[in-house]
């Protein structure tokens, strides 16, 4: 495999880009800017997003990306991208499967980290009286916070070997945790095939075996939310949606089974990169060709540490239908399932009759209308996608498009995106005053700690109405509905 970054001057590995508009809602960086890049880089954004997204490395790391082996078409950037391990959080990339690699570093430490919305057919007002309460019985059932476990459910060694290989439906069907229709309403029927639990380390299982059913910490959160907006009354209705009616989202992903997944899976393939040839000019992309044994080793773990992210989801989608059941009783209680989707994965998708590994790192599948793998009920308008603002600011369900096939890999953006980091949100807020500020408006808040809420502190993201609006006007994704939290849940 070609070698890279060798001939980079000092001066070249740390120049910073300067992207240049190429169209209304995206920029570029020509290839010409670094001798080692292989592709452009192209971002989506507005003037504001993208002097934003100056202010971080988040554009450099895009344009290492930029030099991977085998890496097509070009290194993409969604408008909530900002800086990360190796990729930029935002980041997306297709590397051949024919002559490409795979990087662990282009999925994440958070594998499969993801969104799941429910639907209630309960209103605000129904709710409102008894939201304290709710989130507070929700609070006692789910635990939250880094390292934390209050649960007594533990999976013995060959249960958890089950779910990493089997997911959901193993959940369901042997366990008895959630609906068989929840399978339907699931990004791959909540399970990536060729996961292989032999390839996870004894160390990960160790961390992970009581860990399925916990939300975790940093900005994994818990949300009971209300329908405030709706701007495509046809697609709301397909997905359950009304204004004025609840919703709960969840958003965790593999906790520290995926994080150590990850860590391996780096250390591995930096120490084998000099064997085929390879060299990145960040360690942090450490990767290997995606069709050899190390190569084929992380993606069948990467794949089972997925499959304990949605059974996560779906064990904490599984006690929060409890909590309603025991609070408005069974009929009235029922929350269904609208989707559950993951946003940092790698998986072998085709584009013009050519199959890529494509990286998602802090971005969301966008499959239009056309795409045969959505359940047949979304068919004809698109995947669902969640994007998630802050605990003080609304969230946007969205729907794929068709065009995103070509414009973004069939890919958008996942959040609002962090524009400051939790370092300097913790100097810049004071968490026990934002937790009286949430309060006053009307938002009932649980968190482990002060803190760790100043951590997550709205004014730590970017404009997450902004961020969509891009998404939607660039075409990628287009907007359904909006959701603001009326009940708060953060790890």
């Amino acid at each position: 495999m070609e070698p890279t970054g060798e001939s980079l001057s000092p001066r070249d590995r740390h120049a910073k880009p300067a992207p240049v508009r190429s169209g209304e809602r995206t920029w570029e960086v020509d290839p010409s800017f670094r001798p080692d890049m292989r592709v452009p880089v192209r971002v989506f954004a507005d003037e504001e997003l993208i002097e934003q997204i100056g202010r971080d490395r988040s554009l450099w790391q895009l344009v290492n990306v930029s030099t991977l082996p085998g890496i097509a078409r070009a290194a993409l950037g969604m408008p909530d991208i900002h800086e990360g391990y190796g990729f930029p959080v935002g980041g997306v990339a297709g590397t051949r499967v024919s002559d490409g690699v795979i990087s662990p570093g282009g999925i994440g430490f958070d594998i499969n980290c993801g969104v799941r919305l429910l639907v209630s057919e309960l209103t605000l007002d129904e709710i409102r009286p008894v939201a304290e309460p709710l989130l507070h019985e929700i609070s006692r059932t789910v635990p939250a916070g880094f390292g934390r476990s209050r649960r007594k459910f533990s999976l013995e060694r060959r249960q958890l070997d089950a779910l990493l290989e089997h997911g959901v439906p193993w959940l369901v069907e042997e366990m008895g945790f959630g609906l068989p229709e929840d399978l339907h309403f699931m990004e791959s029927g909540g399970v990536l095939s060729w996961a292989r639990a032999d390839r996870v380390s004894e160390r990960a299982k160790n961390r992970g075996h009581d860990q399925v059913g916990t939300l975790g910490g940093g900005n994994h959160f818990l949300e009971i939310e209300v329908v405030d907006a709706v701007y495509d009354e046809r697609a709301a209705a397909e997905l359950g949606l009304r204004k004025g009616g609840i919703t709960v989202l969840i958003h965790t992903g593999s906790r520290g089974l995926g994080h150590q997944v990850c860590t391996d899976s780096v250390k591995h393939m930096d120490a084998v990169m000099a064997r085929y040839g390879i060299e990145v000019p960040d360690r942090q992309l450490a990767c290997a060709p995606f069709s050899s044994p190390p190569g084929q080793d992380y993606f069948a773990a990467m794949a089972a540490a997925a499959n304990f992210a949605f059974g996560n989801r779906q064990m904490i989608a599984h006690m929060v239908r409890g909590v309603f059941a025991r609070q408005f009783g069974e009929s009235k209680g029922h929350l269904r399932l609208v989707y559950d989707v993951g946003h940092n994965t790698a998986k072998v998708e085709r584009f013009d009759g050519e199959e890529l590994v494509v990286h998602r790192k802090g971005a969301t599948r966008a499959f239009g209308p056309s795409s045969p793998e959505l359940p047949a009920p979304y068919r004809g308008i698109g995947q669902p996608i969640f994007i998630p603002g802050s605990m003080g600011t609304h969230s946007y369900v969205l729907l794929g498009t068709d065009a995103a096939q070509d414009l973004s890999l069939a890919s958008t953006c996942h959040g609002a995106g962090r524009a400051m980091s939790r370092a300097q949100s913790k100097r810049e807020v004071h968490g026990a005053e934002l937790r009286r500020q949430l309060e006053a408006d009307g938002i009932a808040i649980r968190c482990p700690s002060n803190a760790e809420l100043a951590e997550e502190a709205p004014s730590a993201y970017k404009d997450v109405d902004r961020v969509v609006q891009v998404v939607h006007e660039a075409g990628i994704a287009r907007k359904v509905a909006r959701v603001r939290p009326i009940g708060v849940l953060k790890g």
